[in-house]
């Protein structure tokens, strides 16, 4: 996933992210379906890989994360063609041939297995490799990752901070740097979101006035 910034209230992921289901297996977040485009079933997608051309070659198979209520709920999904159109990225897949089909699948998070064997793209980590670093603002430690929750829109971080968690979103403008390595995340976060905000004095008439 390439890194970007989060502006215009757009809920963009800045970071590349790895996760481990449950059941063992490693998986690869590399795209969410965001509409459909045209009448053939085309679809524009919003991506989590730094090169999507080799991500979405034709037959490359991926596994949805849709709500449970959702008739794909379950099911993979396999790229027919995938293109660029007017610097969007597209993707037409196997079963999918009208836009009432592909408007079944909007917001649709797509996952590819991961090869241990290939090269590890940019800002791209394991959630094993993320919990239990220590969490830094101005140099000092505010909390420690306890979990990452993958959302549709993006990916929240989770810092245990005391008796209380604190839910940072993991995107460029708060999460400028992860450093393995050293054992830590640096934050820059808004005002408010690992302390209360003191409210302002209320500033009463002068008696007699």
């Amino acid at each position: 996933m390439t890194q970007e910034d989060a502006a215009a209230g757009a809920a963009r992921s800045a970071h590349g992210r790895h996760r481990t289901p449950g059941s063992g297996r490693t998986q690869l977040r590399v795209g969410r379906l965001l509409k459909a485009h045209g009448l053939k079933g085309a679809i524009k997608l919003e991506l989590y890989t730094d090169d999507p051309d080799r991500r979405f070659t034709p037959g490359a198979t991926f596994t949805l994360q849709v709500p449970e209520t959702s008739p794909w709920h379950g099911k993979t999904v396999t790229v027919r063609e995938f293109r660029w159109m007017n610097s969007h990225p597209v993707v037409f897949l196997e079963g999918v041939a009208d836009r009432s089909t592909a408007e079944q699948l909007i917001k649709a998070i797509l996952w590819i297995e991961s090869d241990p064997a290939e090269p590890a793209e940019a800002d791209a980590w394991y959630d094993h490799q993320l919990i239990g670093l220590d969490v830094q603002r101005d140099g000092k430690s505010v909390g420690h990752v306890i979990r990452v929750d993958h959302l549709p829109a993006q990916d929240i971080l989770i810092v245990g901070d005391g008796d209380r968690e604190v839910l940072v979103p993991f995107v460029k403008a708060i999460v400028p740097e992860v450093d393995v390595a050293a054992g830590r995340v640096v934050v820059t976060p808004p005002a408010g979101l690992f302390e209360e905000i003191a409210e302002e004095p209320e500033t009463g008439e002068p008696d007699g006035v």
